[in-house]
């Protein structure tokens, strides 16, 4: 099935094909980051969402296409055009949609690589070549490794991991504004996108109470979150009721300005949602919120073993009444009590570690 992979000599021209979203265009960065420093004369070509291009889209050596999902009739087109002339090594076909499918199409090349027959799902095996091999049970980031390893870069280790936002002068400058040198902080980034029946959001008195306990303990802090009436409900009033004053910044950053606060945050307090991907390009500890989703799949990548706080467990015995491995990998728990599982003291005792470890 991988005949041609992996290269033996670096490719002239990659394709990747990753849309969306942000945590995951997050991971893909970490791949794409490992190709670039293993075949530095590979040129690469990126077909990306608009919003996760404005995260990523100044990267240098990298030249990107621009899928809007609204215009999409005119992203194919311009798509279509800009990839006309170039005939790729290989596309790497790094999302699973049936979206990313339909453009797939229109990039020429021998190997159109996708996920092994497990992971291809949305019939993504029908507009593949090649397969990465079939791993159970990763996280997702190491699946889009997969990727890497089969056309011949090998996985850097953790510490070697590499992402590098570019950020300009005035995106420091804003974070500046709000995080001095040495000032202890705590961001809080309350709330999960609003798809139907998505429940990873922890209650808005409990994160009351972490960032009062986060203040006793020395650390400012900061909401942000985007514009949604959800996210503006929730930074309004955790920033009511919490004893000490708070800084809210819910709707006011852009996604360059978002990494840059992270970048010099002490760490980060948010569910399964983008930005706690964003932190981890920064290395910023992410204390990650996890009941309805296993964060062994989805969760912030370096910090599992000592920042997460899992209640997964426990939401899938009492709502489905199945162990972790009787539940399919990845299987969620769709139950809006499930995050009321995850404990205010544990969440605490995590705070208290940041503490020790910015004094």
């Amino acid at each position: 099935m991988n005949y041609g992979l992996p290269f033996t000599s670096p490719p002239k021209s990659l394709c990747i094909l990753r849309l969306s979203a942000i945590g995951d265009v997050c991971h893909t960065l970490a791949v794409v980051r490992a190709i670039q420093d293993h075949w530095p004369t590979t040129r690469l070509t990126w077909i990306i969402g608009k919003l996760e291009h404005q995260l990523i889209g100044d990267i240098g050596n990298i030249n990107f296409l621009v899928y809007d999902k609204k215009r999409e009739q005119q992203s194919l087109k311009t798509i279509s055009a800009a990839v006309s002339a170039e005939s790729f090594d290989a596309l790497l076909h790094m999302q699973i949609s049936i979206r990313s499918s339909r453009i797939s199409r229109l990039i020429r090349t021998p190997i159109k690589l996708g996920f092994d027959k497990a992971r291809a799902k949305d019939f993504q095996a029908l507009f593949t070549s090649h397969r990465i091999a079939a791993k159970p049970q990763q996280h997702v980031m190491d699946g889009l490794f997969g990727f890497a390893e089969t056309i011949g870069v090998p996985r850097p280790q953790d510490q070697d991991l590499r992402w590098d936002i570019p950020l300009d002068q005035k995106d420091i400058a804003f974070a500046e504004q709000y995080i001095q040198p040495n000032q202890a902080t705590l961001i809080i980034s309350p709330c999960s996108s609003q798809r139907s029946r998505n429940f990873r959001n922890w209650s808005i008195a409990n994160y009351v109470a972490a960032a009062t306990h986060a203040q006793k303990l020395g650390m400012q802090v900061i909401i942000t979150g985007g514009p949604s009436d959800l996210e503006l409900e929730y930074g309004s009033k955790i920033a009511q009721f919490c004893e000490g004053k708070i800084t809210n910044l819910v709707g006011k950053t852009s996604l360059k300005q978002l990494v840059a606060l992270l970048s010099k945050a002490s760490a980060l307090i948010s569910p399964d949602s983008g930005p706690a991907h964003m932190a981890t390009t920064v290395r910023t500890p992410v204390i990650g919120l996890y009941a309805t989703s296993n964060p062994g799949r989805t969760g912030p990548y370096l910090s599992l073993d000592k920042w997460v706080v899992n209640a997964y467990p426990e939401a899938c015995q009492k709502h489905k009444n199945k162990t972790v491995e009787d539940m399919s990998w990845g299987g969620r728990v769709r139950n809006a009590d499930a995050m009321g599982l995850i404990e205010l003291k544990e969440v605490k005792a995590k705070l208290e570690l940041v503490g020790h470890q910015t004094h």
